[in-house]
């Protein structure tokens, strides 16, 4: 499953890429995310608990940032393990443009689901990856906005 979006964010791109590391800030804009903890400059474990049509499911994972550019771009890659309601791993190519005092976001991201995720089929699972990125980034226009 690919997808890719564009959002403006008002906020200077350092604070932007300052950010997207900081885990403070993921913690409270990651639809679902119970818990969040840095272990390294560029990794992170987390737990989130989601819905996902009829499937409610709490991932445990992991979380690496590569690539780093700062402040231009990074990669994120990621894998969750969701006990009987499967697995999800994929990742994210994320680039920063300034545009005067704004943050234009650009990501391409693709995903893999396994197990009984898996069987509810593709057009819920991408419908579901869609609202949750644009919550996450709505989340975290939030998050800047109170800084």
């Amino acid at each position: 499953m690919d997808m890719s979006g564009q959002y403006r964010i008002e906020a200077p791109i350092d604070v932007v890429w300052a950010a997207i590391q900081n885990p403070d800030i993921l913690r409270e804009a990651i639809p679902g995310c119970e818990d969040l903890d840095k272990t390294s400059d560029t990794e992170m474990n987390a737990k989130v608990a989601l819905k996902i049509g009829p499937v409610k499911a709490k991932f445990a994972g992991e979380v690496e940032l590569q690539d780093l550019n700062p402040p231009n771009s990074l990669k994120i890659q990621g894998e969750g393990k969701g006990g009987i309601a499967g697995f999800a791993k994929g990742g994210a190519d994320v680039q920063l443009a300034e545009d005067g005092e704004e943050t234009i976001l650009t990501y391409t991201a693709s995903a893999q689901v396994g197990g009984k995720i898996a069987q509810l089929g593709s057009r819920l699972i991408q419908s579901t990856a869609a609202k949750l990125a644009d919550k996450f980034f709505a989340n975290l226009k939030d998050q800047l906005a109170e800084t």
